[in-house]
């Protein structure tokens, strides 16, 4: 009944959703290996890698508006076209300055995509079917990207990439072109606040930032680390593909406990977890299998640190005031971080690789200390978790089933009554 109901009128919106996803895997990690094999230094790929995510934090401001003004199929034919034409761009002429410049149109025009495919999703979605559409989008985007890293296991040329990529995008236009959809309408655009976050719920702001960080350093510069360790293409294509998956099947089991024992217990445990893979990643990195299987650890914790953050943010409101506004500003931290990351890690991993997962280990733990001291929220305030996809647009927050009372109510779980006495309540 959900299938046909909701799903199947809108399968056009996840293909396209899938084909930008999977083009967006292959070139993300594709990019930092093609540079460092032309000889380029990490920092410069840092560089030209934070680009896209500049790109992407100027389309969470500015695309909103060309959007409303042009429409939404006219809008997707147009970041269709801009994409292709930086993809291509790649093939035509080798400077790093040059492929920066891509690189931030390229984030632009993805992001500015993902708006328009959201705003889509969200029209088409009622408050029942909503969660389900959102965790739809979620294994799609997941899956996808993962497949993109699979791609590259083949061996591709760069201009094949490059091409393949730029194949992907015009079949997701063609798709929507083909597709009979109703015109969503855009709300006004509402401005970020980060000071309102960091007083209604500093944990999710840190959280975000740090979750933002973790993930625009996975996809940028974990590429080029496993480069100079093992030197094989295909071995970076792997371990990035089980890192991804183990993201998208801790999403459910995350999601649940946090449910059950809070936000910051997990957010805890994300933090400590990720530090402690990234100690063992730097201490075991030349055992191949050893390494895929700690890849797909750090992929469980770090790909839930943004989701449980928007949570512990949930759980901060009242009546779920703000939401979107709260949302989308968490988002623009999280880009915030991803474009951070390169620059950061990309400057350290050319001092030392040990360095690199030096770095991400602190943050690891500075998440789960800060998790750790933050305040512990009752359990009748709690709201309920929500998987999100490794990448998002603005209009994300939009398809957010928490918007909804009812839903809420309905999916919290039962908490046995608590004990006060108990000198256990006081540490949860």
């Amino acid at each position: 009944m959900f299938f046909r109901q909701a799903l199947l009128p809108i399968s056009s919106l996840f293909i396209s959703i899938a084909l930008l996803a999977t083009g967006y895997g292959m070139l993300m990690t594709y990019i930092g290996v093609y540079l460092k094999q032309a000889g380029l230094s990490e920092m410069a790929i840092g560089v030209i890698n934070s680009a896209f995510f500049l790109g992407a934090l100027l389309a969470a401001v500015f695309s909103q508006k060309l959007i409303v003004s042009a429409g939404h199929a006219r809008s997707f034919s147009a970041f269709s076209a801009v994409m292709v034409m930086a993809f291509l761009g790649h093939t035509l002429h080798y400077d790093p300055w040059f492929w920066a410049g891509l690189r931030l149109v390229s984030g632009f025009a993805f992001y500015a995509l993902l708006i328009v495919l959201e705003s889509w999703l969200n029209e088409k979605s009622s408050s029942h079917d909503r969660g389900r559409i959102l965790a739809v989008y979620t294994v799609v985007f997941f899956m996808a990207t993962a497949l993109g890293q699979l791609i590259l296991n083949l061996n591709v040329g760069s201009h094949v990439v490059f091409v393949l990529g730029s194949m992907l995008v015009l079949a997701a236009l063609f798709l929507v072109a083909i597709t009979r959809i109703t015109q969503p309408v855009l709300k006004p655009f509402e401005r970020y606040s980060l000071p309102k976050v960091l007083h209604i719920a500093p944990l999710a702001l840190v959280g975000s930032i740090i979750g933002g960080f973790f993930v625009g350093g996975f996809y940028t510069m974990m590429p080029v680390y496993v480069l100079n360790v093992f030197a094989q293409q295909s071995v970076v294509a792997l371990f990035m593909a089980i890192s991804i998956l183990g993201g998208l099947l801790a999403q459910w089991p995350v999601g649940i406990l946090s449910d059950r024992y809070g936000r910051r217990k997990l957010l805890a445990w994300a933090g400590l977890f990720s530090f402690a893979m990234c100690v063992l990643l730097a201490l075991f990195a030349t055992q191949i299998w050893l390494f895929y299987v700690l890849g797909f650890l750090l992929g469980m914790s770090l790909f839930s640190i943004y989701p449980l953050s928007m949570a512990r943010a949930n759980d901060r409101l009242d009546d779920n005031k703000d939401l979107v506004e709260i949302s989308r500003s968490l988002l623009f931290a999280y880009g915030i971080g991803s474009f951070l990351a390169p620059l950061i890690l990309g400057a350290v991993l050319g001092l030392s690789g040990a360095l690199f997962f030096a770095v991400l280990a602190v943050a690891g733990l500075i998440l789960g200390g800060y998790a750790l001291s933050a305040e512990r929220i009752a359990n009748e305030n709690l709201s309920v978790f929500v998987a999100m996809p490794a990448a998002s647009g603005a209009s994300l927050a939009q398809m957010d089933p928490r918007q909804d009372e009812q839903w809420v109510a309905e999916h919290k779980p039962v908490f046995p009554e608590e004990d006060t006495n108990s000198p256990d309540t006081a540490l949860k």
